[in-house]
């Protein structure tokens, strides 16, 4: 048997903190907790990574986006601008959440939205850079984050394959260290928008790559899925709380539906197995229970000739299979055996 998959699992954070460091480090907590149920005795892997996304206001939207009236439930400023502004932590506070997901043992994953956004990188180096699906065309962005030598993950929720192969490119003159999660950039996802046959096409295409799923679908059945179809990373929104403010909160995986997800997502891996046919030693004993043999259909004398019109097939499945009834046929009974009994080597002359 081959060793079981790991799916590298992130929970993304992104701006679910809603400008506060401390949510962060409760959604980090989070994604550090353990599934709760054990299979079959084992313990599963929880959450492997989180993720956090850095913008700059400065490099982010033009002025009059920016200064565009923004209200409703869930904004945090009287515009556009003011609101996003809210939404964002500082360096200090994208190292603070770096080195709690460090202490849960945890990868940590940016998105940087500009070339200034490298400026955390003097206080920590995050294990992966993540490109947003909107960045995928922004060359020069792409250049100076694959300058970093960071390995690197890129979504392509907006992008047509010309502008994939054109992203490679640029990040491939500097390191192939590169990831690529199919994405859909519709919030929540449509299931007849998911087209997860995607990552097929991107593993037969792009097979030497990490392929991923980036999901932004209602529940966990898309990401589980993509798993099933060979999808090595998985993407998912998280939150403390799906009824809290925030444009992402409601389309996200709160406390439950993480371990749901995670949980489900660990049985697939086991479940996966190998591209071949074989019995498995575990069902044995079931085998032996419930698969039939060859039996007598009618009592046999000593000395008789087995014939085919004495033979029937009952359990359990420790004596000839009925391919080999060739090697009864014919066969001499070296003791008497009643009717509805199966027959064994012991009981013929061969």
């Amino acid at each position: 048997m081959t060793d079981a998959k790991h799916t590298y699992i992130i929970g993304e954070i992104g701006q679910n903190h809603n400008g506060s460091v401390d949510v962060a480090k409760l959604l980090i907590e989070l994604m550090a907790m353990p599934v709760k149920e054990d299979l079959f005795g084992l313990k599963l892997p929880g959450m492997d990574a989180v993720k956090l996304t850095k913008r700059d206001l400065n490099q982010e939207l033009s002025k009059e986006q920016m200064a565009s009236p923004y209200s409703g439930r869930n904004a945090f400023g009287p515009t556009y601008g003011e609101h996003r502004a809210a939404l964002e932590l500082n360096d200090e506070e994208h190292f603070e959440a770096y080195k709690c997901a460090k202490s849960y043992g945890l990868d940590f994953v940016e998105t940087l939205c500009a070339p200034a956004c490298t400026s955390m990188l003097k206080l920590f180096t995050p294990d992966r850079l993540k490109v947003a699906s909107r960045d995928l065309t922004n060359l020069p962005l792409l250049e100076v984050l694959a300058e970093t030598q960071i390995p690197i993950i890129l979504s392509t929720g907006m992008a047509s394959q010309r502008e994939l192969d054109n992203a490679l490119a640029v990040i491939e003159k500097h390191h192939s260290q590169i990831s690529i999660l199919h994405c859909v950039s519709q919030y929540p996802t449509q299931p007849k928008n998911v087209n997860l046959n995607t990552i097929r096409f991107l593993k037969e295409h792009y097979g030497k790559y990490n392929i991923g799923y980036s999901d932004h679908t209602i529940g966990i059945s898309a990401p589980v899925a993509a798993v099933a179809m060979g999808a090595e990373i998985i993407e998912k929104h998280i939150t403390l709380d799906r009824r809290m403010r925030g444009t992402d909160q409601a389309g996200s995986l709160g406390p439950e539906g993480v371990m749901r997800m995670v949980r489900d997502i660990r049985i697939t891996d086991m479940s996966l197995g190998e591209e071949d046919i074989f019995i498995c030693e575990d069902t044995a004993s079931a085998r032996k229970k419930l698969e039939r043999s060859i039996a007598t259909k009618v009592a046999l004398k000593a000395g008789e000739k087995i014939q085919e019109e004495h033979l029937m097939m009952l359990s359990p499945g420790d004596g000839y299979q009925w391919a080999d009834k060739h090697l009864l046929i014919g066969a001499e009974v070296l003791e008497d055996i009643s009717e509805n009994e199966v027959i064994y080597p012991k009981n013929i002359k061969k």
